[in-house]
């Protein structure tokens, strides 16, 4: 392997997004492209999937419209990623992932493409390379991996979590802006809608207090935290625009284009991934839930419910065939697995029932440096051949037991009229007609805080009054 390679390769950073910017085209190596490829479909089995349909296929075209502006046409993959969170983030070699969340709260197919602009600006720049490697543990908490050096327990943790570990700088992040406005520029959509969407997200995190969902299921994973939307960065990138000699609104926003694809999108939980209902978790299609102790927060993923807890706990639950003849057997392999290598001792092993399911507790030590991590386990027999699972580690020094307790009491079969009411909920446009306000229209909304999701979804002050003839996004449940 070349040095060339080598370097691309431990680069190849997960990018979440921010003088001059030079005209020429993104280089795009046949190096990063190819480490770009063999990476996409582990982060898409990682952070929800591919979203197919007419939305991804309109994420597609506004962002090789995008592409050509930057000179890199046919050059980049855009995807659309099956998550509710509010996310975009981009790797070497161009590949371009927008979150349906995302594109929920956006309001103009301009709005959209600033965000895709701003994408390709990372790369342009080439930000990810240039970024520093930080803790697993302390970021996701996934599972005990850096205090243990187990490799089985690294790849537990999955080779895409690593991504999120980075930052980029306000200076790098504010360089992808004034890309991401000339690109604008260049494919003939309003330059200010760069400030608008930095707008959005601050809606989005005024959602996300004002509804009390601030945590890792409902938030902002990299958006916000590496997406720094104070005043001060919308106020720059409207004075950017401002500098094009543009006027607002001169060039189109194309929101009757975006609400016309918008409309039918998924909103919130998929169900065949199940739902996050605050500290449970729900699953309509496996007839299960669970519910976490208070302090904890659960992530939803297509690979396992990802959960945080008070002091450093840490854990996933998920599921998998039965892999043994007996339930004791799938968890003994269970522990080896996760174990691997590193020298662990084991301190209990309980067959019990749990709310009438047959189940099997663990507890383990993991011998670290400085003492011993506690690692739980919690095996139960689904039935149908199926076994599903908690693993939950602490680091050294720690181990709250009484919450790992009740969160493993926690598992229960759903009834069926308790599945039958888990029902999806999607993105819908309706007219405004004469004499409607947000009010009437909020209320059609299918949530527990209908007015902030309609400002959320909508934009403008909560004091605009609504303009007969023009559309607006609400959010029904399936029928």
């Amino acid at each position: 392997m070349t040095r060339r390679i080598l370097a691309t390769a431990l680069a190849l950073l997960l990018a979440s997004c921010g003088g001059g910017v030079p005209d020429a085209a993104p280089e795009i190596t046949d190096e990063e492209r190819a480490i770009g490829a063999q990476q996409h479909p582990q982060l898409l089995a990682e952070f929800g999937g591919a979203y197919a349909g007419p939305q991804a296929r309109y994420v597609a075209a506004v962002g090789e419209r995008i592409a050509a502006a930057a000179g890199t046409p046919g050059e980049c993959t855009f995807t659309l990623v099956n998550s509710d969170v509010v996310n975009a983030f981009a790797v070497p070699g161009c590949f371009i992932y927008v979150t349906r969340g995302l594109l929920a709260v956006v309001t103009s197919e301009a709005e959209l493409a600033s965000v895709l602009g701003h994408e390709v600006g990372h790369i342009a720049a080439q930000h990810a390379q240039r970024q520093q490697q930080r803790s697993i543990w302390r970021t996701l908490g996934v599972i005990a991996v850096s205090v243990t050096g187990s490799e089985r327990l690294t790849r537990l943790a999955s080779q895409a979590a690593q991504y999120f570990t980075l930052r980029y700088s306000r200076g790098q992040e504010y360089e992808a802006d004034d890309y991401g406005i000339r690109y604008l520029q260049r494919a003939g959509y309003d330059v200010y809608a760069a400030g608008d969407m930095l707008a959005a997200l601050q809606r989005q995190e005024a959602f996300l207090t004002a509804t009390e969902r601030r945590d890792t299921a409902r938030g902002i994973p990299e958006w916000a935290l590496s997406h720094p939307t104070t005043a001060h960065r919308i106020d720059r990138a409207r004075d950017a625009a401002d500098d094009t000699g543009l006027k607002d609104d001169e060039l189109p926003e194309r929101a009757d284009a975006y609400l016309d694809a918008v409309d039918g999108l998924l909103w919130g939980d998929d169900p065949e991934q199940g739902f996050v209902l605050g500290r449970r978790f729900a699953h309509p299609i496996m007839r299960i839930s669970f519910e976490a102790p208070p302090g904890f927060a659960l992530t939803n993923s297509p690979q396992a419910i990802r959960l945080t807890g008070p002091n450093g706990i840490s854990g996933e639950f998920g599921g998998a065939p039965l892999a043994a003849p007996t339930l004791e057997a799938h968890a003994e392999a269970l522990a080896n697995h996760i174990v691997g290598d590193a020298p662990a001792t084991l301190d209990d092993a309980v067959s019990t029932v749990i709310n009438g399911i047959p189940a099997v507790l663990l507890r383990l030590r993991l011998a670290v440096r400085d003492g011993a991590v506690p690692l739980s386990i919690a095996v139960y027999d689904g039935g149908d051949g199926q076994a599903y699972h908690f693993i939950v580690a602490s680091p050294p020094a720690n181990a709250d037991a009484a919450a790992v307790a009740a969160l493993f009491a926690s598992f229960r079969r759903l009834s069926p009229d308790e599945a039958a009411r888990l029902r999806p909920r999607f993105v819908r446009v309706v007219p405004v007609r004469a004499g409607d306000t947000r009010a009437s229209l909020s209320a059609l909304n299918a949530d527990a805080a209908p007015r902030a999701l309609f400002d959320l979804l909508n934009g403008g002050k909560s004091t605009d009054p609504l303009t007969p003839g023009t559309r607006v996004k609400i959010v029904r449940l399936a029928q």
